[in-house]
């Protein structure tokens, strides 16, 4: 009876098994990426698609002699010696979703005595100056663009505004890695509470922010425990500290304190474009950046991205960001829907766009390689033509705008 009863287990068993392996769907597909945009007025969704050779696209854009550019962004003059990486073109994959070419001219026209403003992050600037440098492209010679307050680019605290004259256009970067204040502390006696991320309340200078007629949000890079409670920052709520706080949770709670500021802002959440840009893929091979990760010798882009690791990166962060986009619809206080910006799955692709041992003059020679930002001309163009894209299906024209 017991070898009978065992035999019978044992076919069940099997029986279940293979149940399972036929019914279960992928947990990770290897084409399409997760469905997390935000689609515009019955707009389009850019974020799946496909990387297209296409040799023209390094003479239709600007070139490393863009003065706005971040020296550690002009990877041909740091020494790499091929510029495969820019000649690539982004096409989405369903025929009926055309993704419009940048057309700079008409960009600067639309934004005609407006102001564009990124906040975040690197590689905030990234995308910012890439747009700087698209824009610059289209302006007649003899046009000024300057720095509004005088201050030199090379700062990389607090903010720049540049001004294109001829059109009264104010290009804006604020840096604001977590969203929220971070405020520096008087040293400790152990030294081991430096900063305080103030999951309430938002930076200093937000108050310019609320102002913008195109707002552009990314944050995510910053979000990890080597940036925060290992090297002594540490969340507040009020004035309490709480030195066990889940990264998640404060995460979360960083958005909300965003999200509410944007709907208390009149002017922004009855006028303005809101964008909140998706996690930027680094592509560090082996190891992490730190103890000798590398993305040096990469030519092409990916093809699909079948690793679990890639897939997981960070996704928590683009689910909890799309989640807040989606909640900020118009029936929630917005004249116009927050969009959610997915460049996660089109740049996890691009394993070749970054600078990687070709940096800035004068690195060190052991520094670390910079798989976390991109070459410029490069992969940030891609993100400001989705913008493009997205602006012009919602009808964005300040000249327009009765102010």
């Amino acid at each position: 009876m017991h070898v009978r009863h065992a035999t019978i287990f044992s076919v069940l068993l099997v029986l279940f098994v293979l149940s399972v392996i036929v019914t279960q769907k992928p947990l990770f597909p290897t084409r399409s990426p997760p469905r997390l945009i935000n689609h515009v007025n019955g707009g389009c969704d850019y974020s799946d698609g496909k990387w297209v050779r296409d040799i023209t696209a390094t003479t239709t854009t600007y070139g490393e002699d863009c003065p706005f550019l971040d020296p550690g962004f002009r990877c041909m003059q740091n020494g790499r010696n091929d510029s495969s990486f820019r000649q690539w073109r982004w096409q989405p994959r369903h025929g009926s979703c055309h993704l419009p070419k940048f057309n700079a001219s008409d960009m600067l026209e639309r934004s005609r005595n407006g102001r564009i403003v990124f906040v975040g992050d690197s590689i905030g600037r990234n995308q910012w100056e890439s747009m700087l440098c698209m824009l610059a492209a289209a302006v007649p010679a003899g046009s000024r663009i300057k720095e509004k307050f005088g201050k030199p680019l090379s700062r990389h605290k607090g903010y720049l505004s540049m001004v294109f004259a001829d059109y009264n256009l104010s290009m804006e970067y604020y840096r604001a890695p977590m969203l929220v204040k971070v405020d520096r502390l008087p040293p400790t006696s152990d030294g081991a509470i430096k900063r305080a991320i103030r999951l309430d309340v938002v930076p200093w200078h937000a108050a310019r922010w609320a102002s913008a007629d195109v707002l552009v949000l990314n944050t995510g890079h910053w979000w990890n425990l080597h940036k925060t409670i290992k090297s002594g920052n540490y969340f507040t709520l009020g004035d309490r500290f709480n030195v066990t706080t889940n990264i998640k949770e404060a995460f979360r709670r960083s958005l909300q304190t965003v999200k509410d500021w944007a709907l208390t802002n009149p002017r922004l959440s009855k006028r303005g474009h809101l964008f909140f840009r998706s996690y930027s893929p680094s592509h560090y091979r082996n190891r992490t950046w730190d103890t000798g990760g590398s993305c040096t010798d990469q030519w092409d882009p990916l093809t699909t991205i079948t690793s679990e690791r890639d897939q997981q990166e960070h996704s928590w962060i683009n689910t909890m960001i799309s989640s807040v986009a989606r909640s900020m619809r118009r029936r929630h206080g917005m004249n116009k829907d927050a969009v959610f910006l997915n460049i996660t799955y089109t740049t996890g692709l691009r394993r070749d766009g970054h600078p990687s041992r070709y940096r800035e003059p004068e690195t060190p020679s052991d520094a670390p390689e910079d798989c976390s930002h991109w070459c410029l001309p490069g992969v940030p163009d891609v993100w400001n033509q989705m913008m493009y894209g997205h602006l012009v299906s919602m009808g964005f024209d300040m000249g327009s705008i009765n102010r």
